[in-house]
């Protein structure tokens, strides 16, 4: 005797969303950008070269301190 497979389509289930709201992206980038503001550029054990990202996130933590 053989068994009865159910085929059909498999939609996800009345009630489930499966998209994330706006904030699941937006506070781990803020919270990503406030630790590099607080460590500061100089403290990055790879610190060194020209200093171009160091002097952007300088002047955003700048403009951000008014």
């Amino acid at each position: 005797m053989t068994a009865l497979t159910r085929t059909g389509d498999r939609t996800t289930p009345a009630g489930v969303d499966t998209r994330l709201p706006w904030w699941a992206l937006a506070l781990p980038v803020a919270a990503f950008t406030v630790l590099l503001l607080v460590t500061g550029p100089g403290e990055a054990a790879a610190a060194g070269g020209d200093g171009g990202m160091g002097q952007l996130l300088q002047r955003i933590g700048q403009t951000l301190a008014l």
